[in-house]
């Protein structure tokens, strides 16, 4: 197994793995050890089924499922377990302009971790290029610790006890879409979480940040949001991202506990990208809850 660092702060190559066959108990602690100092890692050439898919998930604790937040059972493609964030319908169309799935994907091109708006969050997102485009479709990568690190001491001081509150709604809101059914507004009611958190491995801190932020605990609104919007600009500065440009059948797997992440517009109207993500439950809430 050899690791080729991608940028200074973040994003690492892997190659010698073979996603397709069961891991050996060294190949998963190489992994992980991966993951703890980079963050992303990207496998090239790894052409797998969706059963194949879900048993290297598995290596790495248990799954999230659920993914698909917006949308009805009966409209599923792939299964609960998957992330479905291709542009096809369950049919294998292409989704239409205005139809809800399209409306509420479009809040991943804002930059957010998987499943803040959980009381646990996500662990590691796992993605798998099926189909990918020639242009466009990039993911983008922004280093959590590294931002936290290059703030000012007095900075520092005053975050550390913030607590935020997430949701889908507030994320999608920012796009326009309030297209939320009562049952779905119940199950995306805020919940609470740390701004600045502790990776349970490396040790290091790193921001929390997330497009499903809706306000600061404790703050008024308007000064909440405009404080996180500063502090989403700081860390999606240039030299904290790495830019993934797809190839087919990449894989790439990244540690929503350090990272946030985007991905870019492409021309989803016209052209086929079939990407599907599998993602593993956090160590716990990163914050106390509301009782309710």
């Amino acid at each position: 197994m050899l690791i080729e660092p991608l940028t200074h702060h973040i994003g690492a190559r892997m190659t010698g793995v073979d996603v397709r066959k069961p891991l050996a108990a060294p190949e998963i602690a190489a992994v992980d050890a991966g993951m703890a100092r980079h963050a992303v890692l990207v496998l090239p050439g790894q052409q797998i089924d969706d059963a194949e898919q879900l048993a290297f998930t598995r290596n790495f604790g248990a799954l999230e499922e659920g993914a698909n937040s917006t949308v009805r059972n009966a409209e599923l493609r792939l299964d609960p377990a998957f992330a479905d964030v291709s542009n096809l319908d369950n049919s294998g169309d292409k989704l239409a302009r205005d139809s809800k799935r399209r409306m509420a994907s479009l809040g991943n091109r804002l930059w957010h971790s998987d499943a803040s708006f959980r009381v646990v969050p996500a662990k590691y997102s796992i993605l798998s290029g099926r189909i990918v485009v020639a242009k466009g479709g990039n993911t983008e990568f922004a280093d959590m610790r590294a931002a936290y690190d290059a703030l000012d001491a007095a900075t520092k001081a005053e975050i550390e006890d913030v607590v935020c509150e997430h949701s889908l709604i507030y994320s999608r809101g920012q796009l326009g879409f309030t297209d939320f059914l009562p049952d779905e507004r119940v199950a995306m009611r805020p919940v609470r979480h740390r701004l600045v958190r502790t990776h349970p491995v490396s040790g290091r801190k790193s921001l929390f940040l997330s497009a499903h932020i809706g306000t600061i605990v404790g703050w008024p609104q308007p000064e909440a949001m405009a404080f996180i919007r500063d502090l989403m600009e700081h860390a999606t500065r240039p030299e904290f991202v790495y830019v993934h440009r797809w190839t087919q059948h990449d894989l790439v797997m990244w540690d929503n506990r350090a990272t946030m992440h985007r991905v870019r517009r492409y021309d989803d109207l016209n052209l086929v990208r079939d990407v599907r993500r599998t993602t593993t439950r956090g160590d716990g809430p990163t914050a106390a809850q509301e009782a309710a």
